[in-house]
Order: C-alpha cells, then sequence, then structure tokens
C-alpha cells in the first residue's frame, strides 16, 4: 500500500556532502518513523474487480481481487461532542428540573445522585473509548510533522548551500526559507513526494531548483534596494541599542524573535483583508439575527434585552491568528479557527419567565325571572416573558485562556508593533482598529527618588515602559495588564504577594487620604470597564502622576477628567 509520509529521495552526490549528511540522515529517520506509525493504522480489506484482457485471444475476463486501506478515522472529541449537544442539553433540563423537585426527600436525591453520577461515567468511558481509537491516527499525524519539519532543514540546508552569498544577507535568508517552505507546501499538495522513486526523486530536485530561482530572487530584490536595507538595519540597531540601555530583557526580543522581520505579520494582505471582512460578516449576521429576534422566535408576550455591543480590533483578531498559527496563514487555512474564536467572543442567550396574571371579563348572566344581569371576574392567565442576552467576551480578553505563553508573548509582540502595519486597518475605515501609541513620558524628581523603597519599585517598573496592555498578562513575557504590571512590580522590589487582581491588591493595602498619598502608593479606579468593585490600578509617583499599564505601559495625569470620574482611593501597601 502507498505511503501517504512525504519522502524525499538523495543522490550519491548529496549524501556524502558533509554539510547534507545531518538533515539527510534527520529526514530519513523521521520517515521511518512516519512510515511505522502510518502502518498502525487500523485497517479493512475490500473487495475490487479487476479486468484482465489475454493478449493471444483478445477475451477479457473479470477477476476478484482484495485490498487492504486505511479504516475511516473515528469521528474526533469535539465533532461528538457538537453532535451529542442536543440530548445532553435535554439531560441537563430534566435533571435540573428534577432538583427543583427534589425539596427534603432524602432517597429521591440520593437516586438522582447516583443516577447523574452513572451517566457522567459513561460520558467518560465513552470519551476514552473515542481517546484510545483516535490515538493512532495523532501519532501518524505527530510523526507526518515531524517529517515535514525534517524535509524542510533538509531542503532550506541545500538551497543555503546552493547560493552561499545568501548566509551573511539576513533578509535574503528569511526570503529563501519562506520560497522553500511555500514550494514544498504546494509539492505535498499536489502528492508529488509519492509513488514511484524515481518521480519522487525527480520532484525532489524540482522544488530544491524551484527554490534556488526564489533565492536568486530574493537576492536580487536586497541587492536592488541595497541603500534601504542598510538604512533600516541601522534604524534597527539603534533600537537595540536602546532597549539594552533602557532594559536589560524585552517582550519583542525574547524567546529567538528579533527586529523588524519577527514582528512583522507574514501573512499578506489580502489574506488579511479577507479575513477580517469574513469575521466582520459573522458579526452582521449575528446583529441580523438580533435585529429580527421576535419575528424569528415568537410566541412571548414581552421581550427584554441585555445586549453588548457588537465589534472587535481587527489588529487583536490578525495578531491572535499570526501568533495561535505560528506564522503566515491564508483564509481557507483559519477559517474553523475564525468560528471557534466567534464562538468564543459571542454568547447570545434567551431565558424566559413565566408568570400569573389576572384579567377581568364581564359575563352575561340569566336571572330565574328570565332577565338578565351583568358579572364581572379575575379570569388568570399565563404571562411569559424573554430575556434576550448577548455578552461580547471581547476579543482581547482571549489569547490568556486559549493561548500557551509563548504564542501569548508572540501575540504582544504583533500588538506592540501593529505587525509594522499601522495603515492596514485605518480608523477611519476600521473604527475599532488600535492605532500605535507613544507612552507618556514623565521625570521623577530626584528627591523622591531618595526613597529607598520606591526607587526599587521604579527600577524594576520603569523597565516595561512601551509594553503593551495583554489581558490577563502577568510577566515580560507575555507582557501585562494592569494587575499583572503592578503584581510584577512589587515582587521583584521588596514584597512577596504572588498574582493578584486589582481588588486583590486593594485588599490588602491600607487606605491613605489623597492629602496624604506618597510615591510608592497604589491608586485604585472602579468602573473603567463593565466589572464589579476595582477595575484598574497603577503605582503612584507624586504630583498628580501614576505609573500604569494601559496602552501601552506610562505615565498618566490623574487629574483629567477621565480618572477622577473613575478615581475609588489611594492605598498603601503593607511592610515587605
Amino acid at each position: 500500500m502507498e505511503k501517504r509520509a512525504p519522502r524525499l529521495y538523495f543522490t550519491d552526490e548529496e549524501r556524502t556532502d558533509p554539510v547534507l549528511k545531518k538533515p539527510i540522515r534527520k529526514a530519513q529517520k523521521m520517515a521511518a518513523k512516519a512510515d511505522r506509525a502510518q502502518e498502525k493504522i487500523p485497517k479493512k480489506t475490500v473487495k475490487a474487480k479487476e479486468r484482465v484482457v489475454d493478449l493471444a485471444s483478445g477475451k477479457i475476463t473479470t477477476r476478484l481481487k482484495f485490498e487492504e486501506i486505511d479504516r475511516k478515522k473515528p469521528l474526533s472529541k469535539f465533532t461528538h461532542a457538537v453532535r451529542d449537544a442536543p440530548g445532553n442539553a435535554v439531560l441537563m433540563q430534566f435533571h435540573r428540573e428534577i432538583r427543583q423537585s427534589e425539596d427534603e426527600n432524602v432517597g429521591v436525591e440520593a437516586a438522582h445522585k447516583s443516577e447523574e453520577a452513572a451517566e457522567t461515567g459513561g460520558r467518560l468511558a465513552r470519551s476514552a473509548h473515542r481517546s484510545h481509537k483516535l490515538k493512532p491516527y495523532r501519532k501518524s499525524a505527530k510523526a507526518e510533522k515531524r517529517l515535514d519539519r525534517a524535509n524542510l532543514g533538509y531542503l532550506q540546508k541545500k538551497a543555503a548551500r546552493d547560493d552561499p552569498q545568501l548566509s551573511g544577507n539576513p533578509l535574503a535568508h528569511w526570503r529563501q526559507k519562506r520560497a522553500v517552505k511555500k514550494q514544498y507546501a504546494a509539492a505535498k499538495r499536489a502528492g508529488q513526494f509519492t509513488g514511484s522513486a524515481g518521480k519522487a526523486a525527480e520532484n525532489t530536485a524540482k522544488v530544491g531548483k524551484t527554490a534556488a530561482r526564489e533565492s536568486k530572487r530574493a537576492a536580487a530584490f536586497v541587492g536592488r534596494y541595497r541603500n534601504g536595507f542598510l538604512i533600516a538595519a541601522g534604524v534597527f540597531l539603534v533600537l537595540v541599542l536602546l532597549l539594552n540601555v533602557l532594559s536589560s530583557s524585552s517582550v519583542l526580543l525574547e524567546g529567538a524573535l528579533s527586529g523588524v522581520t519577527a514582528s512583522t505579520y507574514p501573512s499578506t494582505d489580502d489574506a488579511m483583508l479577507g479575513t477580517e471582512a469574513a469575521y466582520a460578516q459573522k458579526e452582521a449576521d449575528l446583529q441580523n439575527e438580533i435585529d429580527h429576534y421576535e419575528a424569528r422566535h415568537g410566541g412571548y408576550d414581552e421581550y427584554h434585552y441585555n445586549l453588548d455591543k457588537i465589534g472587535h480590533d481587527p489588529y487583536v483578531l490578525i495578531s491572535i491568528l499570526t501568533a495561535w498559527h505560528g506564522g503566515e496563514w491564508t483564509l481557507d487555512e483559519v477559517r474553523n479557527t475564525l468560528s471557534v474564536l466567534f464562538s468564543k467572543e459571542y454568547q447570545l442567550t434567551q431565558t424566559v419567565e413565566t408568570e400569573t396574571r389576572y384579567r377581568t371579563e364581564t359575563h352575561t348572566v340569566t336571572n330565574p325571572d328570565g332577565t338578565n344581569h351583568t358579572e364581572t371576574r379575575q379570569v388568570p392567565y399565563t404571562y411569559t416573558v424573554c430575556n434576550v442576552k448577548l455578552h461580547n467576551e471581547d476579543l482581547s480578553h482571549l489569547p490568556i485562556s486559549i493561548m500557551n505563553e509563548d504564542q501569548v508573548g508572540m501575540y504582544s509582540m504583533y500588538m506592540a508593533t501593529l505587525g509594522n502595519q499601522p495603515d492596514l486597518f485605518p480608523t477611519s475605515a476600521y473604527p475599532n482598529a488600535s492605532t500605535l501609541k507613544t507612552p507618556t513620558q514623565y521625570d521623577i524628581p530626584p528627591e523622591e527618588m531618595a526613597d529607598t523603597r520606591f526607587a526599587a519599585m521604579m527600577a524594576e517598573a520603569q523597565k516595561y515602559i512601551g509594553y503593551p496592555y495583554v489581558w490577563g498578562g502577568s510577566s515580560p513575557k507575555t507582557s501585562f495588564d494592569c494587575s499583572g504590571y503592578v503584581s510584577w512590580v512589587i515582587n521583584h522590589s521588596g514584597w512577596n504577594v504572588g498574582r493578584l487582581g486589582a481588588q486583590d491588591l486593594c485588599d490588602i493595602c491600607t487606605p491613605v487620604s489623597p492629602a496624604d498619598a506618597k510615591p510608592g502608593d497604589l491608586v485604585f479606579f472602579v468602573g473603567t470597564y463593565d466589572t464589579p468593585g476595582v477595575s484598574h490600578v497603577g503605582i503612584y509617583v507624586g504630583n498628580g502622576t501614576m505609573l500604569a499599564a494601559g496602552g501601552p505601559i506610562g505615565y498618566s495625569n490623574l487629574n483629567t477628567s477621565y480618572w477622577q470620574s473613575h478615581f475609588y482611593t489611594f492605598r498603601r501597601l503593607p511592610n515587605p
């Protein structure tokens, strides 16, 4: 049976080349592992008819033959969850009604809990069974990904060997690697690395030659604009030196991500603009559903609406997709991700309340003497109220819950630079789009820095001025939100309070009056977004100024109307 794993074939000259020996050995090793993983996928035997022609007599006969093919991959856990959702919803409603009727009947309650436990156990068992059936498919997919990386490593090494002049040009080398990756992906989709060894070897050479052509184009491109690239490189070096003076580490330079190239969106403008349009269309469909809700969900006496605003920041969307997919993508490749993000951002729900009301009815009654009189009475009827709620979680709140730390770091880097494409989504056409903001600077008077505790706080806090605001962020790697920033600063300047939220920070501090506030105290606000209690926190640096995580981390004047309208209290940290 033909293997689906992409196999490269190498010439004798390539096998003996010291530059290519190691990547060839790795590619062959990964190919063998991919083949073994493929062989473990369950097979089934199927009948097939084969026509045979007798050349001497010209007679055509048909005979049966048997072939082994891969069994169809079982449905994933996610597919099962979607399929079972209606039934599970009915069960949940059933159990809810039983709980409401249990009251103090211990016997009914115990039986009900046993039934729920049995159902939960059954679901877990079915989930475990599905997971076990999917195991060989997962292992095969993982092995093929490793093989793809090994194959790309070989092709990129070969392209670099064939064009040694690119080794001293980082941008041209980066463009070369992208060209190799694209050619490999195209060849793999076309099935050019499977089939006969001769044909596969021919296609391996073809991909190498195409990549070499792209490499030469990259070199020519850089050569044509050499002066521009030299200027860009000089600006970048100055930026690096400046960052090194201001800070020993930077979220934009961690995790091997450095320079303008690393912080630039790698996808095409058409892909990004098309993706933004596709997400906006989902929002338009949601708005249409709300606008016609009563017509489509009729039958209720009254409707109450509690609706969050529909809208998102397109730069947040593109930064999430780029970090999540680890680089370049197309619209077709992220359509499923768009659906996942949309379902996490927006939740449209309804609850129905019923109550008994009374209306006055008049009836004509015939008296015994044949005359009539009227009587009125109160007649009960059921009145229904449909409560419709739309919750917008805010797209910028999602990265911390759906990504790992490295991906959140990439997301924060893209948001800090807007992918180096600040004009891709102009606010004139995209009113919710972010804009590049320069952090407000402030010179703390030297006499304030005489307090050693405050000086230690500022030594740590000022390292991160300019970092972007990232919801839930709590370290230089992920960047910060307001409470994550303050928690990090105080934990690295003498305190040990852990990662606290704004309300928790407020709770561990002692209130002080605005007249008694001094540098190093914390300042708290309420109502800066829809949340109960304290919603924002900053570090007071004196003279009506605070240092806090906003957009980006920087200084703010507390005497503005905005901060005055949301001001809650000054508080002093406990002794460390």
